[in-house]
């Protein structure tokens, strides 16, 4: 117990002094958050990749203890390939991360690399191969237990990913879950992944000084995938052995939030006629500062629900089958309360839902037509004309394009229509072409119907576009510059 507390302790420490010099660094690199679209709350730039604060943290402590003569650090080397494995994944998880925060990275790259490590993680030994139940013998998946674990630790390391939406929210969800897996591994004697959890649980809480409202650097995707993968991966270590009637069950309330947020938002999105992985501002935080509560009061209120969520989950990992439906019946009661003070559970979403499934899948056929155009594009006038077409389809009577180049000097090449025609009640919304990172051009569109605000829709039908412009754009780039690198043989060989 004493080498878990010092272990805890080190990782406040190490988080604390390094999170200054993670934010200093990500300011330098422009690993910056800009919040130029509506669903970012915080409007204003804020360094991001703090996550790799968080990682270092929880290393640190790691790293000393396991070549330490203490009962943890040959615990350590008595489960070798689970423990390297752990980190080794942990570390693959994290450097996606920081080139996600650095350059961006497409969800289908993503996915990609999370269900590879995901898949190491199977041949580790962490493993998803038999579900439990309350109500007979558990049933094992055989074959089926491969793609579950890949599933699995792939969505809860997007879960967090997804919910990490308001300054401190994703490290204190994880900050509740860590506490539950801790005290269940420790009791469990699953003593590896309680000193796993007291490292994290350390740099989370060293993190959140810095991280709390009004936050002064955020997790990005650095810190958000690794805290889910972490907390996938050790949880079904740590309930193999529980004994418990549901065992996979416990994790999944313990992350309850970040694991129904998600599902919660796919179906809404699949409904709206949304991408499944489009972001928006209709999360369950977004909700509750809609309906008054300010960003901090709303921190709180879902810091005390997660809190609420670990106790359950601890309850679970001892409870016959009757506590077991007692306390899953709570959970639901629980989530409808929730639901309910959201707004969620009203007729009016149901009413407004067919008109907005028809608009977005209007928009979604528009982008995706000129996608299919800038496909065939060769030169930059036409990706301009593809551009100017698809505008009006977006609901604006005006736009532009502005395009970087860097052949030699840097150079900024600018297309215009329709903003000299404009009246005063003109409103003017920009798009980076790559998302918040905002030095390689953009589109700027305008609007004369009165309106004084873009919605959260139309923003995602432009940043798709955008997606699709930039990808047009490096395409033809790519061509010149195998065109001139063949140009400069041919005058070598002459």
């Amino acid at each position: 117990m004493r080498t878990i507390l010092v272990a805890f302790l080190v990782a406040i420490v190490a988080a604390l002094a390094v999170t200054p010099v993670v934010r200093a660094l990500a300011t330098r690199v422009g690993a910056i958050d800009h919040a130029l679209t509506s669903r970012k709350i915080h409007g204003r730039p804020v360094p991001r990749m703090g996550g790799l604060a968080v990682v270092l943290a929880f290393h640190i402590p790691l790293a000393g203890l396991y070549f330490w003569d203490t009962g943890v650090g040959r615990l350590f080397w008595e489960h070798g390939r689970q423990a390297i494995a752990l980190i080794v994944g942990g570390c693959a998880i994290a450097a996606l991360g920081v080139f996600d925060d650095l350059r961006g990275s497409s969800a289908t790259k993503k996915l990609a690399v999370q269900f590879a490590v995901a898949a190491l993680m199977w041949w580790a030994g962490f493993r998803v191969e038999r579900i439990s139940t309350p109500f007979g013998a558990p049933f094992d998946l055989g074959l089926l237990g491969l793609p579950v674990t890949l599933f699995w630790i792939a969505g809860v390391s997007n879960a967090l990913n997804l919910i990490d939406g308001l300054d401190g929210l994703a490290g204190g969800v994880a900050l509740a879950a860590v506490g539950a897996m801790f005290f269940i591994s420790f009791e469990s004697g699953q003593f590896l992944m309680a000193l796993f959890m007291a490292s994290l649980g350390g740099a989370l809480l060293g993190f959140l000084r810095y991280n709390f409202h009004p936050a002064s650097i955020f997790l990005g995707d650095t810190g958000s995938m690794f805290l889910g993968f972490v907390l996938a991966t050790t949880s079904l270590q740590t309930n193999q052995k529980a004994s418990t009637a549901v065992a996979l069950l416990v994790p999944i309330v313990a992350l309850g939030l970040p694991i129904g947020d998600t599902l919660l938002s796919m179906f809404r999105r699949a409904v709206r006629g949304q991408r499944v992985f489009a972001g928006d501002r209709r999360h369950i935080h977004h909700r509750l500062m809609d309906a008054g509560l300010s960003q901090r009061a709303t921190v709180l209120v879902l810091y005390v629900v997660c809190v609420i969520l670990a106790g359950v989950s601890v309850a679970l990992s001892r409870a016959s089958a009757m506590q077991t439906l007692v306390c899953l019946g709570g959970v639901f009661v629980l989530a409808l309360a929730i639901l309910t003070a959201a707004g969620y559970v009203r007729l009016e979403e149901a009413r407004k839902l067919g008109r907005e499934r028809k608009r977005n899948l209007e928009f979604r056929a528009a982008v995706r037509a000129a996608e299919t155009k800038l496909r065939q594009t060769v030169d930059l006038e036409a990706i301009w004309r593809i551009v100017k077409r698809v505008v009006p389809a977006l609901g604006a009577t005006c736009g532009s394009l502005a395009v970087v180049e860097r052949n030699g000097d840097t150079k900024r090449i600018e297309f215009a229509f329709g903003f000299e025609e404009a009246g005063p009640d003109l409103l003017v919304a920009h798009y980076s072409l790559l998302g918040e990172r905002p030095d390689e051009g953009g589109l700027e569109l305008g609007w004369t119907d009165g309106r004084k605000s873009v919605d959260r829709d139309t923003e995602i039908a432009i940043e798709l576009l955008c997606e699709h412009v930039y990808a047009a754009l490096q395409r033809i780039e790519a061509k010149r510059q195998a065109l001139a690198s063949e140009n400069r043989k041919v005058v070598g060989l002459r």
